[in-house]
């Protein structure tokens, strides 16, 4: 029976391990078992998310909880380790980019245990992100490595990652969004925050770089400002995110927008019916950029980089900073001549089940 020991920490594993648990759990000869290290320590947002994507309970969460990013990832080392010397798994499989992903990485890796890793090579070349250093270490560590996009397979081979340890399977955020599509049509969210399909804009921020910057953040509310004098726009508040326009003194200054709707975090379904029923998405976020390009909404993404350049390349994305203007003119260009995107290669709700085939395989 091969061991296969699935780690999750943080809501953007949540969308990458459910299909994750799907395969690994009709496949023959294999035994999965989840570990929660709980870096979001959100329990209604996890269970929320759980619930909506039909992950199963874990079989342990280590409730590590909200550090630093030191003490947070030797924490979490702390609490896995002996996890994995009673377990004994044959593969550790992370997902992502979050220190949960590195830290359980390099904890399997020194006990001899093989490392997958899900998500493999992609690259913002920007090493002032936390998320770029987490998936440098991850890759560099790991026995095999499984990539989104091809841009993928070309950062792995400039690092010198062999060959052999490296394979294209497809995108498993796109695996739960297809398989939930259908679910999230059905959800009241625009009847309850009284909002008329493509008639609004959905934002989302959290990176430092954005919330964290004064300056910066104000920018973005400057053309927040400009844009909601004609368009509605709804802002699910991550918790730094509110913990900082508090803390700067921005809450006045929100609060004077008419037209934009400070709401909680959504639910999984809830949120893909909010996206994909938007005029555009307004985000940091590295994942709503690979959702957009499959739900065909134009995605504006206020950062000077992507590691998701395929987005970009075939998709509905747009990179285009933080300057006020830039941002209000990309916005009105994308409701005067919306982009029209395709579907990448193999992002075609499968790449979970290539993956298992995959560590079945190497295991023979």
């Amino acid at each position: 029976m091969l061991k296969v020991l699935c780690v999750c920490g943080a809501r953007p594993n949540f969308m990458k391990i459910a299909p994750m648990m799907d395969a690994l759990a009709v496949r023959d000869g294999v035994a999965p078992m989840l570990v929660h290290t709980g870096q979001h320590y959100d329990d209604r947002m996890s269970e929320l998310f759980f619930g909506d994507l039909g992950i199963p309970k874990p079989d342990i969460n280590l409730e590590v909880g909200s550090l630093s990013h030191a003490a947070q990832t030797a924490e979490i080392m702390k609490r896995f380790e002996p996890i994995c010397v009673e377990h004994k798994p044959d593969w550790v499989v992370v997902v992502g980019d979050v220190n949960s992903t590195i830290a359980c990485a390099l904890v399997a890796r020194k006990l001899g245990i093989r490392v997958a890793h899900v998500e493999a090579g992609l690259r913002s070349f920007d090493r002032d992100m936390p998320e770029e250093i987490n998936r440098i270490l991850t890759d560099t560590i790991s026995d095999k490595l499984f990539v989104t996009e091809k841009s993928g397979l070309e950062n792995l081979k400039n690092e010198g990652i062999p060959a052999s340890r490296v394979h294209l399977v497809g995108n498993v955020m796109i695996d739960t969004l297809l398989k939930s599509r259908a679910r999230a049509e059905k959800s009241t969210i625009l009847t309850a925050l009284e909002l008329t399909p493509k008639k609004y804009v959905a934002v989302t921020l959290h990176r430092p770089s954005n919330v964290d910057n004064k300056e910066q953040f104000g920018a973005i509310l400057a053309a927040f400002e400009q844009i909601a004098e004609k368009t509605p726009i709804v802002f699910p508040v991550h918790p730094r995110t509110r913990k900082n326009i508090a803390g700067m003194g921005l809450a006045g200054r929100i609060d004077a927008i008419a037209n934009l709707k400070m709401i909680e975090p959504l639910g999984y379904l809830d949120f893909m019916k909010l996206m994909s029923e938007s005029a555009a998405m307004l985000t940091d976020s590295g994942g709503i950029q690979e959702e957009t390009t499959i739900l065909g909404v134009p995605c504006l993404t206020l950062r000077k980089n992507t590691e998701r350049p395929i987005t970009i390349e075939q998709g509905t994305n747009r990179l285009i900073g933080c300057d006020t203007k830039t941002i209000v003119d990309a916005f009105a260009e994308t409701q005067s001549h919306p982009p029209v995107g395709k579907t990448p290669d193999l992002w075609d709700g499968k790449a979970a089940t290539r993956i298992v085939e995959l560590l079945v395989g190497a295991s023979l």
